[in-house]
Protein backbone atom coordinates (compact mmCIF):
# COMPACT_ATOMS: atom_id res chain seq x y z
CA UNK A 1 0.00 0.00 0.00
CA UNK A 2 1.35 3.42 -0.96
CA UNK A 3 2.07 5.95 1.75
CA UNK A 4 -0.31 8.88 1.93
CA UNK A 5 -0.84 12.05 3.93
CA UNK A 6 -4.11 13.72 4.92
CA UNK A 7 -4.72 16.93 2.92
CA UNK A 8 -7.09 19.70 4.00
CA UNK A 9 -7.76 22.71 1.75
CA UNK A 10 -9.84 25.38 3.44
CA UNK A 11 -10.84 28.84 2.23
CA UNK A 12 -12.94 31.64 3.66
CA UNK A 13 -15.94 30.06 1.92
CA UNK A 14 -15.40 26.72 3.67
CA UNK A 15 -13.70 23.35 3.21
CA UNK A 16 -12.68 22.69 -0.40
CA UNK A 17 -10.97 19.33 -0.09
CA UNK A 18 -10.30 16.68 2.51
CA UNK A 19 -8.66 13.39 1.69
CA UNK A 20 -5.52 11.29 1.39
CA UNK A 21 -2.75 12.12 -1.08
CA UNK A 22 0.49 10.55 -2.23
CA UNK A 23 1.83 13.97 -3.27
CA UNK A 24 0.82 17.64 -2.98
CA UNK A 25 2.20 20.47 -5.13
CA UNK A 26 1.69 24.10 -4.08
CA UNK A 27 2.89 27.57 -5.19
CA UNK A 28 5.16 28.70 -2.34
CA UNK A 29 6.51 32.24 -2.20
CA UNK A 30 9.97 31.03 -3.25
CA UNK A 31 8.77 28.54 -5.89
CA UNK A 32 6.72 25.40 -6.28
CA UNK A 33 6.74 22.98 -3.35
CA UNK A 34 6.34 19.23 -3.56
CA UNK A 35 5.07 17.65 -0.34
CA UNK A 36 5.25 13.88 0.09
CA UNK A 37 4.11 11.80 3.07
CA UNK A 38 6.41 12.22 6.11
CA UNK A 39 7.71 15.56 4.82
CA UNK A 40 9.51 17.67 7.41
CA UNK A 41 7.27 20.15 9.25
CA UNK A 42 6.96 23.43 7.39
CA UNK A 43 4.95 26.64 7.36
CA UNK A 44 5.10 28.98 4.37
CA UNK A 45 3.10 31.62 2.55
CA UNK A 46 1.49 30.70 -0.73
CA UNK A 47 1.28 32.94 -3.76
CA UNK A 48 -1.57 32.80 -6.29
CA UNK A 49 -1.42 29.63 -8.36
CA UNK A 50 -2.47 26.03 -8.66
CA UNK A 51 -2.43 23.35 -5.99
CA UNK A 52 -2.36 19.77 -7.23
CA UNK A 53 -3.33 16.86 -5.00
CA UNK A 54 -2.31 13.45 -6.35
CA UNK A 55 -3.85 10.35 -4.78
CA UNK A 56 -2.23 6.91 -4.46
CA UNK A 57 -3.77 5.81 -7.78
CA UNK A 58 -2.22 8.75 -9.66
CA UNK A 59 -5.47 10.73 -10.00
CA UNK A 60 -4.89 14.48 -9.69
CA UNK A 61 -7.32 17.10 -8.37
CA UNK A 62 -6.33 20.63 -9.22
CA UNK A 63 -7.31 23.80 -7.34
CA UNK A 64 -6.60 27.50 -7.77
CA UNK A 65 -5.65 29.44 -4.61
CA UNK A 66 -5.32 33.21 -4.49
CA UNK A 67 -2.70 32.98 -1.75
CA UNK A 68 -2.68 31.85 1.82
CA UNK A 69 -0.72 29.64 4.15
CA UNK A 70 0.61 26.08 3.86
CA UNK A 71 1.33 24.03 6.98
CA UNK A 72 2.96 20.62 6.80
CA UNK A 73 2.91 18.27 9.78
CA UNK A 74 4.04 14.62 9.70
CA UNK A 75 0.52 13.30 9.07
CA UNK A 76 -1.39 16.26 7.60
CA UNK A 77 -0.95 19.03 5.03
CA UNK A 78 -3.22 22.03 5.61
CA UNK A 79 -3.76 24.82 3.11
CA UNK A 80 -5.53 27.88 4.44
CA UNK A 81 -6.35 29.83 1.30
CA UNK A 82 -7.67 33.34 0.97
CA UNK A 83 -9.79 31.96 -1.85
CA UNK A 84 -9.82 28.49 -3.40
CA UNK A 85 -11.59 27.26 -6.52
CA UNK A 86 -11.67 23.83 -8.11
CA UNK A 87 -9.61 24.45 -11.27
CA UNK A 88 -12.32 23.22 -13.62
CA UNK A 89 -14.71 25.83 -12.16
CA UNK A 90 -12.54 28.88 -12.99
CA UNK A 91 -14.35 31.31 -15.28
CA UNK A 92 -11.81 31.90 -18.05
CA UNK A 93 -13.72 34.84 -19.56
CA UNK A 94 -13.87 36.57 -16.16
CA UNK A 95 -10.14 35.95 -15.60
CA UNK A 96 -9.31 37.41 -19.02
CA UNK A 97 -11.49 40.45 -18.28
CA UNK A 98 -9.85 40.93 -14.86
CA UNK A 99 -6.42 40.72 -16.50
CA UNK A 100 -7.37 43.32 -19.11
CA UNK A 101 -8.88 45.61 -16.46
CA UNK A 102 -5.76 45.37 -14.26
CA UNK A 103 -3.47 46.05 -17.21
CA UNK A 104 -5.54 49.11 -18.12
CA UNK A 105 -5.39 50.34 -14.53
CA UNK A 106 -1.62 49.90 -14.42
CA UNK A 107 -1.16 51.97 -17.57
CA UNK A 108 -3.02 54.99 -16.10
CA UNK A 109 -2.09 57.55 -13.48
CA UNK A 110 -3.09 56.44 -9.99
CA UNK A 111 -2.17 56.60 -6.35
CA UNK A 112 0.35 54.11 -4.94
CA UNK A 113 -2.41 52.12 -3.19
CA UNK A 114 -4.41 51.76 -6.41
CA UNK A 115 -1.26 50.73 -8.28
CA UNK A 116 -0.50 47.99 -5.72
CA UNK A 117 -4.11 46.77 -5.89
CA UNK A 118 -3.97 46.63 -9.70
CA UNK A 119 -0.69 44.69 -9.55
CA UNK A 120 -2.26 42.20 -7.14
CA UNK A 121 -5.34 41.79 -9.34
CA UNK A 122 -3.13 41.25 -12.41
CA UNK A 123 -1.06 38.59 -10.62
CA UNK A 124 -4.21 36.78 -9.53
CA UNK A 125 -5.77 36.86 -13.03
CA UNK A 126 -2.56 35.56 -14.60
CA UNK A 127 -2.33 32.78 -12.00
CA UNK A 128 -5.93 31.73 -12.75
CA UNK A 129 -5.18 31.63 -16.49
CA UNK A 130 -2.03 29.55 -15.87
CA UNK A 131 -4.07 27.13 -13.76
CA UNK A 132 -6.56 26.74 -16.62
CA UNK A 133 -3.66 26.15 -19.03
CA UNK A 134 -2.15 23.45 -16.78
CA UNK A 135 -5.54 21.78 -16.41
CA UNK A 136 -5.90 21.65 -20.20
CA UNK A 137 -2.43 20.12 -20.57
CA UNK A 138 -3.27 17.47 -17.95
CA UNK A 139 -6.44 16.54 -19.83
CA UNK A 140 -4.58 16.09 -23.14
CA UNK A 141 -1.88 13.87 -21.61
Amino acid sequence: MAMTVQVEIVSAEGAMHSGQAAMVYAPGQMGELGIAPRHAPLITWLKPGDVRVEDAQGQVRQFYVSGGLLEVQPDVVTILADRAILAQNIDEAAALEAKRHAEDALSGQMAQFEYAKAQSELAEAIAQLRTIEKLRKMKTN
